[in-house]
């Protein structure tokens, strides 16, 4: 278990906390408002309202609620905020690199936020560019185990022009390139309908082994924090943690 699938899996058990669907639901919906406000309110017409969508849905996000997100970030929907849309990068315990992705209305407020998470954890918050040299930026398409086998998965996504999938358990991630992503998530919705989520994202390009109990535990408690702030949207890292340690510290 390493890099995005063990980040997956981390989040996908705090996901199901009831605590913390809240905190999911509303970051859900302001990706939807602030999608909505980039371009057509149409999901048909705009790539990325539709992904947002697909991925609130794939975390049963009332559709009333998607609704009303997708209207307020229409010219007169209520909702005036504007968003910026920042990286921030940095080093947590162990010397693994982070990259937090966050919408935010005050980037003082979250900048200061997200690095006293990592100073109080035994990390460090670095200048852009600092660490996402150690990633690849890739697309990913997301489906549920359930849609397919992992040798139809492969084929389809091949002929519909990705460059790699990774299959278990817990669903498919297709792979692609940053340009084809688009042509590749419309090609896999026609044979197996939407998408989990279909989004850019980063890839480590090398992991970074966290084996000590200590390290390891400081450095989830450090993603906790970073995942329960309003405005961080993702965290994605180059940490491997073994899944006797994953499992053992809970």
């Amino acid at each position: 278990m390493a890099g995005h699938s063990q980040f997956k899996n981390i989040m996908h058990r705090k996901g199901a906390q009831d605590a913390k669907r809240s905190k999911i639901f509303n970051k859900l919906a302001r990706e939807i408002t602030v999608a909505a406000k980039s371009g057509l309110p149409d999901p048909a017409m705009n790539p990325r309202l539709r992904a947002a969508i697909q991925a609130a849905r794939a975390q049963n996000l009332p559709k009333d609620r998607i609704d009303r997100a997708i209207k307020q970030g229409q010219p007169g929907g209520g909702d005036d905020t504007n968003y910026d849309e920042v990286r921030y990068e940095g080093y947590g315990p162990g010397g693994v690199a982070l990259i937090v992705e966050a919408l935010t209305d005050n980037r003082n407020r979250t900048a200061s936020e997200v690095r006293s998470a990592f100073t109080k954890h035994g990390g460090s918050l670095g200048e852009t560019n600092s660490v996402s040299f150690m990633f690849n930026r890739i697309g990913q398409v997301s489906y549920p185990a359930a849609v397919a086998s992992a040798d139809d998965m492969l084929e389809a996504a091949i002929e519909a022009g990705a460059e790699d999938v990774q299959s278990d358990e817990h669903g498919h991630s297709i792979i692609t390139g940053t340009d084809t992503l688009g042509e590749v998530r419309d090609a896999l919705e026609a044979r197996f309908g939407a998408p989990e989520s279909a989004k850019l994202t980063w890839t480590p390009m090398n992991l970074v082994p966290v084996a000590a109990e200590d390290t390891a535990q400081t450095l989830l408690k450090l993603l906790d924090v970073l995942e329960d702030n309003d405005d961080v949207q993702t965290v994605l890292g180059n940490f491997d943690i073994p899944a006797d340690l994953l499992e053992k510290l809970g």
